[in-house]
C-alpha cells in the first residue's frame, strides 16, 4: 500500500511539472512577434547582434604588373640569363615565376637577383635591385627599381605597394568598404657623388641636384609641353 501511494505521488509531481513547463512555452511569442521584439531591443539590451556584410574584399594585388610576362633573369654571380614567365611581388620583394613543368608559382628573393628584363607591350622593362647601391635615404631591405635612363645620369624609379584598410565603420568615415593595394613610385637621379637622390619630376628638383646645368635646362622645352613627366626628365637628361 505504501509503495502504491509513493508511486502515485511521484506521478502526480511529474505531471504537475510538465504542465507548468507547457504553460511557460505556451506563453512564448509567435515567430512574427519574436522579430518585432528583437527589432525593438535598445542598443544596450542583451539580444540579437546583426552581421555587418558591407565589406567588399581586397582590391588590387601585391604584384607590379598583375600578370606573368616573358622575362629574362640574371642571378648574381652568373653570366647567363634564365628565360621564364614572371612578375614582381612588391610587398615581399621577390620575383614570382611559374615553373615550366609543374605549373607551380615559385619565388626568388630580390637580394640574389642582379637584373631582370620583362617584355611588355613590345618594350623591354629593365629592373635591378637596390642591393649594394647608395641612396640619400637608407633603404632597409632590397627592393626592385626600374631603370628609366642608363648612363652617367642614371634615372630610376622604385615601385612601392601600400595597403589601405577599409574605412566604413564609425560615425566619420570615408565609406570605403574594401581593402586596397595601391601602387606608387619614388623617383631617383644619381648625383655627382654617385649617390641616388630622390627627386620630384620637375625642372627645379633636377637643378637642385645639378645646379651647373641651369643654362642647358633653360634652353630646353618648357615643362608644360610634356604630358608625361617621366619623359620630360629623360629629355632634360639627354641634353646633359
Amino acid at each position: 500500500m505504501r509503495r502504491l501511494i509513493a508511486l502515485f505521488s511521484c506521478t502526480l509531481f511529474c505531471v504537475a511539472g510538465y504542465s507548468q513547463a507547457s504553460v511557460i512555452y505556451q506563453r512564448g511569442l509567435a515567430a512574427e512577434e519574436n522579430l518585432k521584439a528583437i527589432s525593438n531591443l535598445g542598443p544596450y539590451s542583451p539580444g540579437g547582434i546583426g552581421f555587418d556584410n558591407r565589406y567588399e574584399g581586397v582590391v588590387g594585388t601585391t604584384r607590379l604588373l598583375d600578370t606573368l610576362l616573358p622575362s629574362f633573369l640574371l642571378i648574381r654571380g652568373q653570366d647567363y640569363y634564365i628565360q621564364l614567365q614572371a612578375d614582381i611581388d612588391l610587398v615581399n620583394n621577390a620575383l614570382i615565376y611559374i615553373h615550366p613543368k609543374t605549373g607551380k608559382l615559385l619565388t626568388v628573393p630580390a637580394n640574389v637577383i642582379s637584373e631582370l628584363i620583362i617584355q611588355k607591350d613590345g618594350k623591354e622593362l629593365l629592373f635591378r635591385t637596390t642591393t649594394g647601391k647608395a641612396f640619400d635615404k637608407e633603404i632597409k631591405e632590397p627592393r626592385f627599381y626600374q631603370v628609366l635612363k642608363a648612363g652617367p645620369y642614371q634615372f630610376i624609379k622604385i615601385p612601392i605597394k601600400t595597403f589601405v584598410q577599409a574605412d566604413y565603420k564609425g560615425a566619420y568615415t570615408s565609406d570605403r568598404r574594401y581593402d586596397e593595394y595601391r601602387t606608387k613610385f619614388k623617383y631617383f637621379l644619381i648625383g655627382p657623388d654617385s649617390i641616388f637622390s630622390q627627386i620630384q619630376l620637375t625642372r627645379k628638383s633636377i637643378l637642385k641636384l645639378y645646379p651647373d646645368k641651369k643654362r642647358i635646362l633653360d634652353q630646353t622645352a618648357d615643362e608644360e609641353s610634356f604630358p608625361n613627366k617621366e619623359e620630360m626628365v629623360m629629355a632634360f637628361l639627354e641634353e646633359f
